[in-house]
């Protein structure tokens, strides 16, 4: 058994890239191996900023010799065919066994082959794996890349190393040929580096500064970085991907501590921490308090033989000049805030499309603050109505600052500390702040009632309003987010245990767009002008010429065409348009459901049987679901799931015979069994008792209840046979079971639970 090490060099990988690399380079030569029959042991992969490298341990010295039999046509086929039979086998008439079969002689090969040494399988693979290499983006370079069919790399290749068992595995390919000779770090070693076998691999290079295993990078960034910072009193913000991202910068890194002016602390913290992470990959750092500090820690990519004076310097001449970019832009939105308040942003947004069949951003956040209000008046969220209104018309106003201009990152963040500048109330800042999430799964979600009401209307607008206009997702497409819309829509809900029926929210944030949409077409024309004291309404008539009369308070305005009426407004008033998008985004909405349910170990039959019965109600859904899903973990609780299926069944099966006249009731005088009447004693004590119980939404009660009725279930079916010969009696016993049923269904749809 051997150890087999492949390194291919290359100009510097983009950190990015690197992990899927490493991982594309290992599966890419397991698959190899296997395809050629080569036994192996562990292989492991990784990368550093100029080089993708792999070990595959215990290689095989050659595959297994493997033979074959294969079928061939008849002894007594043309000579053509036989001819063809012989070519793909490689071998003469007479090496062909004649086998009498029920078709009658057949001829077979027997073809054997040798194993091939692992040298010869791994010359011939290493080429393949290059070549056949995916990246996310590559290049062509040199003379050759004037060609299309030149060859590409992530950046130009410049060396392989293959080395079995310490010999050089011989190989060419884009011009390039494997030999032992590597290089170490760029400044420290630049010279060639022969290595001698896998096993010493990591240890030449380490010899060269350069640590090959990227995990090895990371934790020295990560103690690096926070002993640095500790030397000042100081400590890092947790962040485990800019530690990922330096790792891939450097093969040698070194934290080092530098500083910047506390003036540019004015601005605001996550504008800091963003430039210094995004444009200049340093980590920030805070005080004891918890408040940014002054410092960042850099990684610089070598051992400075002043000690990393001088690339602290070069840091921080280079991130003041980012910051002073950055106090520039806020020092303006903050002089604007001060001059005409938040509100002086807002007309600008009326020049932003937010999509061309849904108006503008100003038509939106006109949208969203109607509705926040209403989620409030509603009653459906608590809190100060004005404020979830005032909140909502600003939510979008920092998207036409200098700041989100120049780091969209910041957008709402930039807007509530813009909101404190101007003096307004605490609730409004946090609600502009806080109004796009959840953004992700790991995301916080809101919980102040202002912040919620706005939540809620932005990302119930944004999905009414693009299934409205058939811009749903598709597939894996999914442009405007609505998936996303959807989620953090749920999470809102469950997180505060908010009231809202969904379809109620849905119906009237669809009318709340069409009624805006009417008033920019009829406010000019409207009979005795249009005020909201004396109170109007909207409505449109499809006309025969495929014109619209537009109506307000019943009465006439104008006929108008699909040009004066708008897309959107065309969608919602088509014939049949309605339902069809509302069933839509209802069933969009059970599938995310179902999906994020699903990933918190519910099961996705549960939701099913819960939603059949048209809830639309999320927080009293889900308490349905736990409460169901805990009977059935239960042997009462699986055993009634098979009684209620059971009675289900038979009752599908008498209502197809005639389901015009099926209508089975129960009369006690009729029961000629002990067990029918401790069924129907059984179902007169459980039937108020769950009902009562889903009233007052003690879903676990009602499930309870519910589960009683086992043991009257299964002497039931043990003791009576249903299909008795009377007609009375068997309709008699029907009227039970159909009671039965009833009494499941107005918990949940038993049939849509599998099992």
């Amino acid at each position: 058994m051997s150890d087999f090490l492949l390194e291919l060099a290359s100009e510097e990988i983009p950190a990015r890239m690197q992990a899927a690399a490493a991982e594309q380079l290992r599966t890419r030569l397991i698959d190899g191996l296997k395809a050629a029959g080569l036994a192996h042991g562990e292989v492991i992969a990784d990368a550093t900023p100029r080089r993708l490298w792999l070990i595959a341990h215990d290689v095989a010295a050659a595959s297994a010799a493997a033979s074959e039999e294969r079928k061939g046509p008849s002894a007594s086929a043309p000579e053509q065919a036989i001819a063809g039979f012989l070519r793909s086998t490689g071998l003469t008439r007479d090496q062909l066994e004649e086998r009498q079969t029920p078709k009658g002689v057949v001829l077979f090969a027997h073809i054997r082959s040798e194993g091939r040494s692992a040298a010869a399988i791994l010359a011939d693979l290493v080429p393949q794996i290059v070549r056949d290499f995916a990246w996310p983006k590559s290049m062509r370079w040199g003379a050759a890349s004037a060609s299309t069919a030149s060859p590409r790399w992530v950046r130009p290749l410049t060396g392989i190393v293959a080395l079995l068992d310490g010999d050089v595995v011989a190989c060419a390919v884009h011009g390039i040929t494997s030999g032992r000779t590597t290089r170490g770090h760029r400044i420290h070693a630049p010279d060639p580096i022969a290595i001698d076998d896998a096993a010493s691999y990591a240890a030449q290079l380490r010899a060269a500064k350069v640590i090959v295993a990227s995990a090895e990078r990371r934790t020295l960034i990560e103690a690096g970085a926070a002993t640095a910072a500790a030397a000042r009193g100081l400590t890092i913000i947790p962040d485990a991907g800019l530690v990922a991202e330096n790792a891939g910068l450097t093969e040698w890194p070194v934290p080092l501590l530098g500083a910047f002016d506390p003036a540019f602390l004015a601005v605001p913290r996550e504008v800091i921490q963003l430039t210094m992470r995004t444009n200049q990959k340093y980590f920030a750092c805070v005080d004891a308090a918890g408040a940014l500090a002054p410092a960042f820690v850099c990684v610089a990519n070598l051992e400075a033989s002043d000690g990393g004076v001088a690339v602290v310097a070069g840091n921080e001449r280079v991130l003041s000049a980012r910051l002073s970019d950055a106090k520039f832009f806020w020092d303006q939105d903050v002089a604007a805030v001060k001059a005409g308040g938040l509100e002086a942003f807002l007309p600008k947004l009326g020049e932003i499309v937010f999509h061309e069949k849904l108006g503008t951003v100003a038509d939106k956040v006109e949208r969203v603050a109607k509705l926040a209000r209403w989620l409030v008046e509603s009653g459906a969220v608590s809190g100060d109505a004005d404020l979830a209104e005032q909140a909502a018309r600003l939510c979008k106003a920092d998207l036409v600052s200098a700041t989100v201009g120049e780091f969209p990152e910041v957008q709402g963040i930039a807007g509530a500390y813009l909101t404190r500048e101007a003096g307004l109330d605490r609730q409004v800042a946090d609600a502009i702040r806080d109004h796009y999430k959840p953004v992700g799964q790991g995301d916080d979600v809101p919980t102040a009632p202002v912040s919620v009401a706005v939540a809620l209307a932005d990302k119930l607008d944004t999905l009414v309003g693009f299934f409205v206009v058939d811009e749903k997702p598709t597939g894996s497409r999914d442009p405007f987010g609505l998936r996303r819309a959807a989620l953090g829509l749920l999470r809102v809900l469950q997180h505060g245990h908010i009231r809202l029926r969904l379809f109620e929210a849905i119906d009237h944030t669809a009318a709340l767009q069409s009624l805006l949409w009417m008033e920019r077409l009829a406010i000019s024309e409207a009979p005795g002008g249009l005020s909201k004291e004396r109170g109007y309404s909207f409505s449109c008539t499809l006309l025969p010429t495929g014109r619209y009369n537009l109506e307000v308070n019943g009465e006439t305005v104008r006929e108008v065409g699909d040009e004066d009426l708008g897309p959107y407004l065309v969608a919602l008033f088509s014939a049949g348009k309605t339902a069809v998008w509302r069933a839509a985004l209802g069933d969009f909405l059970g599938d995310r459901l179902k999906v994020q349910q699903r990933e918190a170990g519910v099961r996705h039959d549960l939701i099913d049987a819960v939603f059949e019965l048209g809830v639309d109600d999320v927080v009293p859904l889900l308490e349905r679901v736990r409460a169901l899903q805990s009977v059935l973990a239960t042997e009462d609780g699986t055993n009634l799931l098979a009684g209620v299926k059971r009675a289900a069944n038979i009752l599908r099966i008498e209502e197809g015979k005639d389901a015009a006249t099926f209508a089975p009731e129960t009369d006690a005088a009729l029961f000629t069994e002990p067990a029918e009447t401790a069924l129907a004693t059984a179902l007169d004590s459980a039937v108020p008792a769950i009902a009562a119980a889903v009233a007052r939404e003690d879903f676990t009660a009602a499930m309870a209840a519910l589960a009683g009725l086992r043991p009257a279930v299964d002497a039931f079916f043990d003791g009576v046979i249903v299909n008795a010969p009377e007609q009375s009696v068997r309709l008699n016993r029907l009227g039970l079971l159909a009671r039965l049923r009833a009494a499941a269904m107005s918990v949940a749809d038993f049939s849509r639970i599998e099992g």
